[in-house]
């Protein structure tokens, strides 16, 4: 017996299409991927800004905590007003001593930790006197300036003297 045949047409195979590339991107993965780069990059570029305007600060406050008594007041007295010339006006910092300097301290403090003023007598004794002062006196002059360095730095734009600009001097540190 014999099986019947079915005639073979002259068709085709029958192709199936590639599946779809990621490449080329359309347009709105573009801009996806623009947008993300821009923010990521002015992410970066506003921390690193940060942390340069920040430096002076960190680099005082690590200073500070090495300083031993022996070194005497003096070194704590010129630490701060170092650390103020990098956040405040030459003009307005480089001028100041004695009790104007003190006072100057105690201004850019909140009210809570303002005591330069109030410890006048040791800070003058401190820097001017030849004897030196006790291990617990220099611990609570270098607690001050710690105080001072954390909570008055970085200047704050209405701060000082009724003067509302603080020049860019500490994006030159």
């Amino acid at each position: 017996m014999t099986q019947p045949t079915t005639p073979t047409l002259p068709l085709a195979d029958i192709h199936l299409h590639s599946a779809p590339s990621y490449w080329p991107l359309p347009w709105g993965w573009w801009v996806v991927i623009i947008v993300t780069l821009i923010v990521i990059i002015a992410t970066g570029y506003h921390y690193r800004r940060r942390c340069q305007h920040f430096a002076a600060k960190q680099e005082a406050i690590k200073i500070l905590k090495t300083l031993q008594p022996e070194v005497g007041l003096t070194a704590i007295n010129t630490l701060l007003k170092q650390a103020a010339l990098s956040y405040f006006p030459r003009s307005i910092v480089a001028p100041l001593t004695g009790m104007q300097w003190l006072v100057f301290l105690d201004q850019h403090l909140p009210v809570k930790f303002q005591g330069f003023v109030d410890k006048q007598s040791l800070w003058q004794q401190g820097v001017f006197s030849p004897t030196p002062l006790t291990a617990e006196q220099f611990n609570d002059c270098r607690q001050q300036a710690l105080l001072w360095l954390q909570h008055a730095l970085p200047a704050k734009a209405n701060s000082h003297d009724g003067n509302s600009v603080i020049t860019k001097e500490s994006s030159n540190v």
